[in-house]
């Protein structure tokens, strides 16, 4: 095998690029697979789980990869398409073993796996050899263990620690925390991030549910299939799972909600912030299927003696949803939905092409016919479909800005109703693999 270290930490692997032998990039790490095996004998690497394109896992045998640096992952071009299942004899490294608490064989002195290295032999396979583990703090019964040097280290410094040297990994673990998980895909886009927890089992869900902070959590719910969204909620501190759904955007957080029990439901609402909850109450009161139901009501609103330039500041929010972001909405005062009179629409490109001090008012679309909050899902799509729009503004009979509907809303609501777990759970029609069916063996027990 070219190009390889003699030592790699998997941790540092995650979300890496592969590439076949053309340079051509067909996917990116998501975990590697092992084998653990029985007494104190290092686990044995079977191979990569590489998520292509559609967010679909694949699984790239280990003899397969001739290159492995800090920033890509070369294999020999022979890749199986067939969707990654994992077998009751492997363990995922990133997903299961990071975070876990496993005792020394010395002392028995509980310490959390940080990282694990696997290193290759001479006969081309890949053991797990090493073990980056940080004390917990307290040691057994809170004290280090008899005839034991604490395994403290200024700065919180990790050990790291032949395989051997440790034990417990093949115990189930109640509570495990998920940092270490998290660390490893702290780069990744919430949809991407969502794949990963939607494979995970309900256990290690909840823990990385406990692990992200609300923002993250929220942002990666709403990538979720519902019955995943619906579980983790569940699963949260009630004070928690209201907290989360402020910082979920309130079209996702309505349709969450309205999927509940109305007793859960209003137990959750009554605990949201009031100003937080009340655009949530409103898109509840909407059809589903109806404008005001598909709605969010956040749009970007500025009054009409608002500059270009103040308007362009606006959507250059690196947080704003690209579709949000392609529109601003002038309106008297208040700006906050629902608004003041709607005057109309400014474009992005619009605002491209006039110069900074012009006023938002003098430029603005107000021949567009904005959308009632009755209309059907059928008649938004005809409409942002006629007028070429990434998004449309949603007013009441009053001339009020109540919100705006965007596309991917619109597309979200006319796919199916699981097409998020068919993105996630896609298969692809593949023969077996007989030197992959020959590396990962029998489907159940520890390796031998």
């Amino acid at each position: 095998m070219t190009g390889v270290p003699a030592r790699v930490f998997i941790a540092r692997l995650a979300g890496i690029a592969v590439f076949d032998p053309a340079g051509d990039q067909v996917g990116r790490v998501r975990d590697v697979v092992v084998a653990l095996r029985l007494g104190s004998r290092p686990p044995r690497v079977l191979g990569l789980v590489v998520e292509v394109s559609p967010r679909r896992p694949v699984f790239l045998p280990i003899t397969r990869v001739t290159v492995i640096e800090a920033d890509a992952i070369v294999f020999d071009g022979r890749l199986n398409v067939r969707r990654f299942e994992k077998r009751e004899s492997e363990t995922l490294v990133i997903a299961e073993m990071l975070d876990r608490t496993v005792r020394l064989v010395e002392g028995d002195d509980p310490v959390a796996v940080v990282d694990v290295a696997m290193e290759p032999t001479r006969t081309r396979d890949w053991l797990v050899s090493k073990v980056a583990v940080r004390r917990i703090k307290g040691g057994r019964n809170g004290r280090p263990g008899r005839g034991r040097t604490p395994l403290r280290r200024p700065g919180g410094e990790t050990m790291v620690i032949d395989w051997d040297a440790v034990h417990g990994f093949s115990a189930v673990e109640h509570g495990q925390g998920a940092a270490g998980l998290i660390a490893a895909f702290e780069r990744m886009k919430p949809a991407d991030l969502a794949g990963i927890v939607h494979e995970l089992t309900a256990k290690r869900r909840s823990e990385v549910a406990a692990a992200l902070d609300d923002e993250r959590l929220a942002d990666v719910l709403e990538e979720l299939p519902q019955d995943d969204q619906i579980e983790i909620l569940g699963r949260l501190e009630v004070d928690r799972a209201a907290d989360v759904l402020e910082a979920m955007d309130p079209d996702d957080a309505a349709d969450l909600l309205g999927e509940l029990p109305t007793e859960q439901r209003e137990r959750l609402l009554t605990l949201m912030e009031p100003q937080e909850a009340a655009p949530v109450r409103r898109l509840l009161t909407y059809p589903d299927d109806s404008a005001g139901g598909l709605m969010t009501t956040e749009p970007v609103v500025v009054p009409p003696d608002a500059t270009v330039a103040e308007a362009l500041a606006r959507i250059r929010n690196p947080d704003l949803n690209p579709a949000l972001a392609a529109q601003v909405y002038v309106c008297r005062p208040p700006t906050a939905t629902p608004t003041g009179r709607y005057l109309g629409t400014v474009h992005f490109q619009r605002l491209l092409r006039e110069p900074p001090p012009t006023l938002v008012s003098g430029i603005v679309d107000s021949e567009l016919d904005p959308l009632r909050p009755a209309v059907s899902l059928q008649a938004v799509a005809m409409y942002l479909a006629a007028y070429n729009l990434a998004a449309g503004a949603v007013v009441d009979e009053n001339g009020h800005l109540l919100g705006s509907i965007t596309i991917d809303d619109v597309l979200d609501h006319l796919l199916p109703a699981d097409w998020r777990e068919n993105v996630m759970d896609a298969t692809a029609e593949a023969v077996a693999d007989p030197e992959e069916e020959a590396l990962r063996g029998g489907r159940s027990g520890l390796t031998t």
